[in-house]
C-alpha cells in the first residue's frame, strides 16, 4: 500500500514566509483555511454586501474597471461583470510560467484574500484551495503584465478556471478548465459583485518570482563561497584574508558571512600551509575580495526577499475593505514598484557572481596566473581541456549583462492614460530566471575547474569543507584525462549548485554548516 507523504499547511493570512511559499509551489502539501482567516473574510464580505444593497457608486463593484471608473453599471449585471473582467484581462500571450510560479502565486492569492480585506466569499476562497490541492494548474502566459494594478492578465489566466473557463493542467496533460476541473471532481464557481476585480489586483506573479528565484540564487551564494575557497586552494591562495578580525573592521552581514564560510571550508588544507610564508605577497581581487562581492550580494538578495516576505503578507486589491469602518477605500496598494526593484537588484547582485566567478576560471585555465598545466589538461594541444569552458561562462556573464539592465526604470502609460506609470516589474522577474540560470553554470565552470585544479597539487590536500566539496564533484564526474564532451557534466553540475540535497551531502562530509 502506497504511503501518503503529501503533508498539510493551514492558511491564516498573518504568517505566511517565503520558505513556506516555496514548499507549497514545490508540490505536496495540502492547503485548509483556518477559522480566523473565515471570519475576516466573511466579515469584510459582509461591508461589499451593505454596499451593494445601498446601491452606493463604489469601484469594480457596480462601475466599470480602469478607464471606464465613471461608467454605472446596472444591479443586474453587477455579477457578469465580474466574469467580464476575468475574461477581458485573460490578454497574456507567450510561453507559460514555470509550474512552481503559478503554484506560488496561487498560494499567494489565496494568503491576501485570506487577510480580509477584499470583500470576497469564503467559498470563492475555499474553491481556490481545492484547485489548488487537486493539482489543477492554470495555463498562465507569461508576457502581458505591466505591473502597474499588479499582474492583471496573470491573474485573469490563473483565475478564469474557477469560473470554468481559460485551460488548465492536470497531470501534465493541458485541457479546457471545464474538462480540468470535471477530471478532479470540482464544478465551476459563479462569482457574486466585486469578486473577478478581486482576484486580479495583486502583485502576486512578481511576488512568486522574488520568492522563488530569490531563495534559488540564496543557495547560489552559499555554495559559491565554497567554490571559491576551492578555487583559492587550487590556485595557491592564502586564506589570511577571509580571517574573522579582517571582516570585524568592514562589518556588512554578507560579508562577514561569506568569509566565515570560506575560511572554515579551508580549515585544515596541507595546500594553504605549505604556501602561508611564499613571496607572493596578495592574491588577485578575484580570490581575496570575494567576501566583499559575494557579500554584497548576499546583502542584496536578503533586502530583495525582506521585501518579498512582506509583500507575501500584504493586501495588494482595489478598493480595500475595511470591515471596523465599514467602508471601502480606493487605493494603490496593486502597484509592483518594491517588487520590481528587488527583482531588478538580485539579478544584478547574481550577474555580479557569475562575473567575479569567470575571472577565477580565467586565473585557473591560464597557465601564466595560475602555475598549473594550460586548461587544466596534460598533453595541452593534443588536448584543449577546459579552454572552451571559459569562453562559455565569458559569454554566460555578458548575456547576463544585457538582463542585468533594470527593468523598473521604465514606464508606458496605460488605459487610456488613467494608469499612467507602471513598475514593468514582471519583465525583471522574468529576465532574473535566466540570470540565475546562467549564473548557475559559470559556478559550475568555475567547480569543475577548481576540481581538477587541485588534483594537480597532489599529496597536498584541501580543507575539510573544500575536500568534502571536491569528493562530492568526483563522485558524479571524473578527472579530466583527455578531453570529452563537457556539455553533460557542466548542466549536471549546475543543477547541483543549487539543490538542497547535494548543498547538504556536501555539509554533512564536511562537518560544517554553510551560512
Amino acid at each position: 500500500m502506497a504511503t501518503d507523504t503529501r503533508t498539510s499547511f493551514e492558511i491564516t493570512g498573518t504568517d505566511l514566509s517565503v520558505e513556506d511559499v516555496e514548499r507549497v509551489a514545490l508540490g505536496g502539501v495540502d492547503l485548509t483555511l483556518s477559522e480566523g482567516a473565515r471570519g475576516r473574510v466573511a466579515a469584510a464580505r459582509a461591508v461589499v454586501d451593505r454596499a451593494e444593497a445601498e446601491e452606493l457608486s463604489t469601484y469594480g463593484l457596480n462601475t466599470g474597471v480602469g478607464r471606464f471608473f465613471d461608467t454605472d453599471i446596472p444591479a443586474g449585471l453587477t455579477e457578469e461583470l465580474q466574469k467580464r473582467v476575468l475574461r477581458s484581462h485573460a490578454a497574456g500571450v507567450g510561453e507559460p510560467y514555470p509550474d512552481e510560479i503559478v503554484r506560488a502565486a496561487h498560494l499567494l492569492r489565496i494568503n491576501t484574500l485570506a487577510l480580509g480585506y477584499s470583500g470576497v466569499r469564503v467559498e470563492l476562497v475555499e474553491h481556490m484551495i481545492a484547485m489548488l490541492n487537486a493539482g489543477v494548474l492554470p495555463f498562465v502566459p507569461g508576457r502581458g503584465s505591466v505591473g502597474a494594478s499588479g499582474d492583471l492578465a496573470p491573474l485573469a489566466h490563473l483565475c478564469l478556471p474557477l469560473v470554468g473557463e481559460g485551460k488548465a493542467f492536470v497531470d501534465g496533460e493541458l485541457l479546457p478548465a471545464a474538462d480540468a476541473l470535471a477530471r478532479r471532481g470540482l464544478e465551476p464557481i459563479e462569482l457574486a459583485s466585486k469578486e473577478g476585480l478581486s482576484l486580479i489586483n495583486g502583485t502576486q506573479f512578481m511576488t512568486a518570482m522574488g520568492i522563488m528565484f530569490g531563495l534559488r540564487a540564496r543557495r547560489l551564494l552559499r555554495m559559491v563561497d565554497l567554490v571559491a575557497a576551492l578555487s583559492t586552494e587550487a590556485l595557491r591562495g592564502s586564506d589570511q584574508p577571509f580571517l574573522p578580525q579582517v571582516h570585524e573592521l568592514r562589518p556588512h552581514p554578507g560579508q562577514k558571512t561569506s568569509a566565515a564560510n570560506m575560511y572554515a571550508a579551508m580549515r585544515g588544507s596541507t595546500i594553504t600551509d605549505s604556501h602561508r610564508w611564499c613571496d607572493r605577497v596578495q592574491d588577485a581581487y578575484s580570490l581575496r575580495c570575494a567576501p566583499q562581492v559575494h557579500g554584497a550580494s548576499r546583502d542584496a538578495l536578503d533586502h530583495a526577499l525582506r521585501v518579498f516576505g512582506i509583500e507575501a503578507q500584504s493586501v495588494t486589491d482595489n478598493p480595500l475593505v475595511f470591515p471596523e469602518e465599514g467602508l471601502l477605500r480606493s487605493n494603490g496598494n496593486f502597484h509592483g514598484q518594491p517588487c520590481a526593484i528587488s527583482l531588478d537588484l538580485m539579478a544584478i547582485a547574481v550577474a555580479e557572481v557569475a562575473n567575479i566567478s569567470e575571472r577565477r576560471v580565467e586565473r585557473l585555465v591560464n597557465p601564466t596566473m595560475s602555475g598549473l598545466p594550460a586548461f587544466l589538461v596534460e598533453h595541452g594541444g593534443l588536448n584543449s581541456g577546459y579552454m572552451i569552458a571559459q569562453y562559455t561562462a565569458a559569454a554566460l556573464v555578458s548575456e547576463n549583462k544585457v538582463y542585468a539592465h533594470p527593468a523598473s526604470v521604465d514606464s508606458i502609460p496605460t488605459s487610456a492614460g488613467q494608469e499612467d506609470h507602471v513598475s514593468m516589474g514582471n519583465h525583471a522577474g522574468l529576465k532574473l530566471l535566466p540570470v540565475i540560470r546562467n549564473a548557475e553554470r559559470v559556478v559550475a565552470i568555475e567547480l569543475l575547474c577548481a576540481a581538477q585544479g587541485v588534483e594537480f597539487l597532489k599529496p597536498r590536500r584541501p580543507g575539510h569543507g573544500t575536500a568534502a566539496l571536491h569528493a562530492a564533484v568526483r563522485s558524479r564526474v571524473p578527472f579530466l584525462e583527455e578531453d570529452r564532451i563537457l556539455n553533460d557534466e557542466i548542466e549536471l553540475v549546475a543543477g547541483l549548485v543549487t539543490d538542497p540535497a547535494f548543498i547538504a551531502e556536501v555539509e554533512e562530509a564536511a562537518g560544517m554548516q554553510l551560512a
